[in-house]
């Protein structure tokens, strides 16, 4: 389907691939990783011909459709959502003209999308930059392209449209390249990792844990080569300084100066130099955080909210869940205290603060300054060191710490800003969608980060890895109520198709007008679909950890194959060529059968 050989590109001094190859084969599915700035965008931009690489060849198979979703923009024209989502299999150009199923098909891609019936006539061009990009997602998926190119795909989903979009998916025949920070979408999607560094494109059969196992393997191996080479350096230089001067040593003396000359030196990566953050903790506040009584809040004509009653309790951390429009990000903007309403009342707990990150709210860096000096302006003092150790670890590293604020792309304002808010965080930290200009490894450092955060925290996000790995409570928002579920957020998935049978009413919390929040009496009646929800996920869990270590198990033995059969090739034992050639086939189909099983654990 695609064949890439021995490709090179650089941008100056900055070599970006250097001898690199790829196949990717009909209904293949891989994750691209590497740090930022290493090429994954590029490569992408080179297979659908946006750059060109300077030698090497890019083939993909005569006929074969490539669909490409960039990362940030995509090209339209004037016409409306629902006619710019057909016209990319439909072009008016050619007088094409879709079928009622075609346009019934479209319009379920967009609904699927978050788009509502009255958004189809609306003009792409009026519409905001999220949008347009989901627009460009629709019209993707209803070409129905051979290879499909998803450069940050979920970036400007919400967590409902990322579910259908991942489930979308799963169904569809082409061959995927993904790039993404998003661990659970990737791991459900996909049958491998292509890991990008060294110029070099590297396989890992498995999910990112399998990915993440293996790389630590290999990095042990390098650190362990790596020290014994400066052993054997350090024991050469010392053999000749110590007999230099001796007539008799001399010929030893040339040959550990010769073997220095020709010595490859060992480097060790930059990803490899692994740093931990301690993050700064806030003073404690009293057990009631905040709370809302009789809330109401209105967008013109529209009600969002009216007589709503709301608690929030120390050290609780919650995810806001529901449809596009059900109003998350209105009601963390009121318990953040940055929108104002028209009735109701909003109290903070004793000692507590707020603190409030938007990906819109960079209005408060002072575009004059650094990037060092924005971050080092908090109340609280810390040491350089650890402010520039942070931000290194959210993608501000080496002398990028000295650009100004002003020049800052939006991604890298709200990584600042997300910076300042982790080292004097408040006691209570409401987060909008904080992992969308970060990578795999800075999300890490986040979630790290917030586990350790002794605070109450409130937080709207797609990414599912981030979700489940920190949310105790999902607040579902529909239609101006709210629902709290105790429990991550595949429990309150569970919990919600159960409901849509009739079944599990007794664990559902409705907070609607003037009722107060039970918090409970909600957990202790979930205390046993919790403790059952948590043992089936260690059993998952488990089952892909033995699934990952086969799939180790047949890599490692189809590499010995393959050696065995270069040898034997080259004797002309063509029986035994058969009898390892069929070895092979048998693993590669178990490969196939326990990657299958990997995706649906």
């Amino acid at each position: 389907m695609l064949t890439i050989r021995d490709l090179h590109k650089a941008f100056g001094a900055q070599v970006v691939f250097e001898g690199a190859s790829l196949q990717v084969n009909a209904g293949d599915r891989w994750a691209l990783m590497g740090p930022n700035g290493a090429g994954k965008s590029t490569l992408f931009k080179m297979i659908v011909g946006r750059e060109e690489p300077d030698r090497g060849s890019i083939q993909i198979v005569r006929g074969a459709r490539v669909g490409y979703l960039p990362q940030e923009s995509a090209e339209f024209h004037e016409g409306s959502v629902l006619e710019e989502t057909v016209a990319g299999a439909f072009p008016p150009e050619e007088g094409a003209v879709p079928s009622d199923r075609d346009v019934a098909e479209a319009k379920k891609i967009l609904m699927g999308l978050g788009f509502r019936t009255t958004d189809f006539d609306r003009k792409v061009p009026s519409l905001s930059g999220g949008w347009r990009m989901r627009t460009a997602i629709a019209r993707l998926l209803f070409q129905k392209p051979d290879v499909l190119l998803l450069d940050e795909p979920t970036n400007h989903l919400d967590l409902d449209a990322l579910v259908w979009f991942q489930d979308y998916l799963k169904r569809v025949k082409s061959a995927v390249l993904l790039i993404s920070h998003d661990r659970a979408f990737v791991n459900a999607l996909v049958q491998g990792i292509l890991d990008l560094r060294a110029q070099q494109l590297f396989r890992y059969p498995g999910d990112y844990e399998n990915f993440l196992a293996r790389r630590e393997l290999e990095e042990a191996q390098v650190l362990k080569a790596f020290n014994k080479q400066e052993r054997d350096i350090s024991d050469a230089m010392e053999f000749i300084n110590r007999f230099r001067a001796q007539a008799s040593k001399a010929p030893q003396v040339q040959s550990r100066l010769k073997w220095l000359e020709k010595l490859e030196r060992i480097e060790i990566p930059p990803e490899i130099k692994h740093v931990k953050i301690r993050f700064p903790q806030p003073p404690k506040c009293g057990v009631r955080a905040l709370t809302l009584k009789g809330v109401s809040k209105s967008y013109g004509e529209v009600k969002v909210y009216e007589g709503l009653d709301f608690e929030l309790t120390r050290g609780q951390r919650m995810v806001l869940a529901g449809p596009n429009g059900a109003g998350k990000s209105t009601l963390l903007k009121i318990l953040a205290g940055v929108l104002p309403f028209e009735s109701g009342t909003r109290e903070l707990g004793l000692n507590a603060t707020a603190g409030y990150f938007s990906q819109h709210r960079m209005d408060t860096l002072n575009p004059e300054r650094t990037v060092l000096e924005e971050a080092s302006d908090t109340k609280r003092l810390n040491p350089d060191l650890f402010i520039r150790t942070v931000l290194g670890t959210f993608l501000f590293q080496d002398n990028a710490v000295f650009k100004k604020v002003k020049v800052l792309s939006g991604g890298e304002k709200s990584r600042l800003a997300l910076v300042k808010l982790l080292l004097d965080p408040p006691n209570l930290l409401l987060l909008d969608e904080p992992t969308t200009h970060l990578d795999m490894a800075s999300v890490e450092s986040l979630v790290n980060a917030l586990k350790a955060y002794e605070g109450t925290l409130v937080f709207i996000s797609h990414d599912l890895y981030f979700i489940n790995a920190l949310a105790d409570h999902v607040v579902h928002v529909d239609a101006g109520k709210i629902t709290v579920y105790a429990g991550n957020y595949e429990y309150f998935q569970r919990r919600q198709s159960q409901e849509r049978v009739g079944e599990g009413e007794a664990t559902r919390v409705p907070l609607s007008a003037g009722r107060r929040p039970e918090a409970k009496s909600s957990v202790s009646s979930s205390e046993d679909d919790v403790r059952r929800h948590r043992q089936s996920e260690k059993a998952r869990q488990k089952a892909r950890k033995k699934i990952n270590e086969r799939l180790r198990d047949i890599e490692d033995e189809l590499g010995g194959f393959q050696a065995r059969m270069g040898s034997v090739f080259i004797k002309s034992d063509y029986m035994k060529l058969m009898e390892l050639d069929a070895a092979v086939k048998a693993l590669q189909e178990e490969k196939a059968r326990l990657s299958a099983d990997l995706a649906a654990a």
